[in-house]
């Protein structure tokens, strides 16, 4: 007997023994852990219990903010949005059951105070703020004109636009339809705030996720600036090739074709196709380029990657590995003109574009400016960065003259964008997304002015009818047009440089006096020159199903420059990736170019700008 208690006492003093050590442990390597777990209620309460900075736009307006919340209530402070949907894109909700999204969850730390930014203290308010912590303030690089403009335009249609300064990378626009009121999620009734979260996921289109960013489309003929790049970097000969005026493209191992838009006839070199976006001579080009050099030139301008922007579970943009053509070399054609696979964010083509109107490089996208302490001073300032070089500054040029041509050439599928005394370069494009009804996905994808661009901007429409009338040249080109003559006529580039030729590499091929392409009435005949008003450009007649997706990989910066000297970007408590951009020469469209080659292009400087905010 004394033995079986003596184990049994042995027992429970290596239960205890156990007990302490696994106390401890907890104590020592995982307190950290576990009060910041979100399982943890008390951590939950008193972090949403407490006052949060404020939000604020580029020009001034407050976005999101915390006040003291009526007597009676749960807690002791609302988070209150002002400006209702208008940012749900960018400051995302700041939910007590449903966490945080978009600056709110990214810029947490900040906005709670968690995570101080601050210089060294020169009194006691500066000693107090430091030592005691306290909420600090974000300040975005997003404008609200820029914003309300945006929706106005969108006129209650589903889609996104985006607005970049493609020498920077700062957001100046993000704003997609359908939208939500963040405050929703941010109320005082555990009850009420159930309810709306249940709504919104019930609601068409799913606002809860940002379309600008997180969801992708088919681009349509928009990639068909990556694939020009690609003909340039990877086979240059491509460009002086005259290609025959086609209707229709025999493709290989099938007895199927691709046909162009509205059933119209083009060809000629790269220029004209470009211009009027000539499916059947893209998808010859995609199918000479190969799946390698295709594939090499889609990732170097950051498809299939993670775009480093400073927002919660952006999207990668998509395009096929190169194995997935040995067997299906028809949807080579197609991946040329942006259909099949392919699928990219309306942030992927506003950067695309950038890439182009910055000498090739991408910069690292980005929504922070500074942060201002409780006396509104700034403690940190966000600094530009590259995230990588898409294609070689001589590339840039010769696109940007295509470009260039698309807008301002009377045959060109975005004449809706041209803007009297400035040069804008764009691309359309119409992605055809269903066949009964037919619908389609309409893009447009541009910057200004071409020789110091100042705003990259892309814009998608969802689901639209298919038609002449119903397309990326005439429902986005319009859009894209009013946010790029708002900006720049509030922020007018001074001290322009001259403009200069560069050579597309084309020649035999090139517009005759009257500015129109390279066509004909029938197949298989050699280019003629015909009038404008005979040639139809925007894109294709593939069926492709739209798709949704939530990023789940990451990227690295290729290289990388300071074009500010300030502080780092803050440092912050969120899981979410960390952060890692067009007005041109006086032109006049009414005179159209008597050659291929007197179109211009960017000149090889421009000039630096800095970022905007309180010095």
């Amino acid at each position: 007997m004394n033995r079986q208690i003596r184990l049994v006492g042995a027992g429970v003093m290596v239960l205890f023994l156990a007990l302490f050590v696994r106390l401890n442990y907890l104590q020592l390597f995982h307190a950290k852990a576990l009060a910041s777990s979100p399982t943890n209620g008390t951590r939950v309460l008193n972090e949403y219990d407490r006052p949060r900075g404020a939000i604020l736009s580029a020009d001034g307006a407050t976005l999101a903010q915390s006040i003291r919340a009526p007597k009676g209530s749960p807690f002791s402070y609302e988070r209150i949005y002002p400006t209702g949907s208008l940012f749900a894109d960018v400051t995302g909700y700041y939910s007590f059951i449903y966490g945080a999204d978009g600056v709110e969850k990214t810029y947490n730390g900040i906005l709670d105070g968690s995570v101080q930014k601050a210089g060294f203290p020169t009194n006691l308010t500066d000693l107090r703020q430091l030592l005691t912590g306290g909420p600090q303030n974000v300040t975005l690089t997003v404008s609200e004109k820029l914003q309300q403009l945006a929706r106005r335009e969108l006129a209650g249609r589903a889609g996104s636009v985006v607005a970049l300064d493609p020498s920077t990378g700062a957001i100046l626009a993000m704003y997609s339809n359908p939208s939500f009121d963040p405050a929703a999620l941010s109320q005082l009734s555990t009850v009420k705030e159930q309810q709306a979260w249940k709504t919104l996921l019930a609601t068409p289109g799913n606002p809860l996720s940002p379309g600008a960013y997180r969801n992708r489309w088919p681009p349509g003929s928009t990639f068909k600036i990556i694939t020009a790049s690609a003909v340039y970097d990877h086979r240059p000969s491509l460009a002086n090739r005259v290609f025959p005026v086609l209707g229709a493209l025999p493709l290989p191992q099938t007895t199927h074709e691709l046909h162009n838009f509205d059933r119209s006839y083009c060809g000629g070199q790269i220029l004209q196709l470009f211009t009027v976006s000539c499916d059947t001579g893209f998808g010859k080009i995609g199918l000479d380029l190969g799946a390698r050099n295709l594939y090499a030139e889609a990732t170097a301008f950051g498809f299939d990657s993670v775009p480093p922007i400073d927002l919660p579970d952006a999207a990668p943009s998509a395009f096929p590995a190169p194995s997935s053509f040995t067997r299906n070399l028809p949807t080579l054609a197609y991946s040329a003109i942006g259909q099949e696979n392919v699928a990219a964010t309306p942030l992927q083509m506003a950067m695309a574009a950038g890439a182009i109107a910055d000498h090739g490089e991408i910069m690292v996208p980005h929504v922070l400016s500074y942060v201002t302490d409780s006396q509104g001073r700034v403690v940190s300032r966000y600094t530009d960065k590259v995230w990588r070089r898409a294609t070689s500054a001589a590339t840039a040029a010769k696109v940007t003259t295509l470009m260039e041509s698309v807008v301002n050439s009377p045959n060109g599928t975005g004449v809706a964008a041209a803007i009297p005394g400035v040069e804008v370069a764009g691309k359309t494009g119409t992605s055809q997304t269903g066949t009964n009804p037919p619908r389609t996905d309409d893009w447009f994808a541009a910057f200004a002015p071409a020789a110091h661009p100042t705003i990259a901007v892309a814009v998608v429409l969802l689901n639209q009818g298919n038609g002449v009338q119903t397309q990326g040249g005439t429902l986005a080109a319009p859009i894209a047009k009013s946010l790029i003559e708002t900006w720049l006529g509030e922020h007018p580039v001074k001290g322009a440089g001259t403009v200069v030729h560069a050579d597309t590499g084309t020649n035999s091929a090139s517009t005759g006096p009257s500015g129109g392409s390279t066509t004909t009435t029938a197949p298989g005949t050699s280019p003629t020159t015909s009038p404008a008003s005979t040639t139809t450009g925007p894109t294709t007649t593939s069926t492709t199903t739209t798709s949704t997706t939530t990023a789940s990989t990451s990227t690295s910066s290729t290289s990388s420059r300071s074009a500010v000297p300030t502080t780092s970007v803050p440092t912050t408590t969120s899981t979410s990736p960390t952060t890692t951009t067009p007005t041109a020469s006086p032109s006049s469209s009414a005179s159209p170019p008597s050659s291929a080659k007197d179109l211009t292009t960017t000149v090889a400087s421009r000039r630096s700008r800095v970022a905007r905010g309180p010095s």
